[in-house]
């Protein structure tokens, strides 16, 4: 299994430092050349490589860690996302308008026609997601939702790799609905730092 994330800011950066924690391979892509993000995707740590974003975009599971409307522009960059996960870690605040009250990650799964779509790893900020997920026998949790339960347990058990506690929310619009950003009413896990004990 292959992934990358795409999306280098302080989130993908975040996300890059939870694959380097367990020597996980994982490329990096944005916008920017591969080479302005190899420095710092070294000093994260080896596993974690800059590539262009048409490279990082084959792998097997490619997680969004763009502003939530740059989202389209990478969806452009392949003729079909069959056979592929896209984990989606954006935000949409300000909601837009465009929206029409639908969850934003169903709005998101849209424009990646064939691929299986999973919300997780967006209701935590990213100095907090950068953190060691294990803390005194206990694991950071993050939520994940999906229309798609085989997606979904995919992301969980990379979750779980990663050292977090996966929970699973059902559908993007039902449980989803709890960890979406969106204007004025919050959802009412989002920012929420839980952790699980081991049991």
């Amino acid at each position: 299994m292959s992934y990358a994330i795409v999306g280098f800011g302080k989130v993908g950066q975040a996300l890059a430092h939870a694959f380097a924690r367990k020597n996980i391979d994982v490329t990096v892509a944005s916008r920017r050349p591969p080479e302005a993000l190899a420095p710092q995707a070294r000093a994260i740590g080896p596993t974690v490589v800059a590539k262009s974003l048409r490279e990082a975009l084959e792998a097997d599971t490619i997680i969004l860690a763009v502003p939530f409307g740059d989202h389209r522009d990478v969806a452009k960059a392949l003729p079909s996302w069959e056979g592929k996960t896209v984990i989606d870690a954006t935000n949409a605040f300000p909601v837009p308008e465009e929206l029409d009250r639908l969850p934003s990650s169903a709005f998101v799964a849209q424009a990646f026609t064939g691929a299986k779509l999973v919300k997780g790893f967006n209701h935590l900020i990213a100095a907090t997601l950068a953190t060691d997920p294990v803390v005194e026998g206990g694991h950071r949790v993050v939520f994940l939702s999906s229309d798609d339960e085989d997606a979904t347990a995919h992301v969980a058990a990379l979750a779980k790799q990663l050292g977090f506690a996966p929970i699973k929310l059902g559908k993007l619009n039902e449980g989803g609905a709890l960890v979406h950003a969106r204007g004025r009413t919050w959802g009412q896990l989002i920012f929420q730092d839980l952790f699980k004990k081991e049991q």
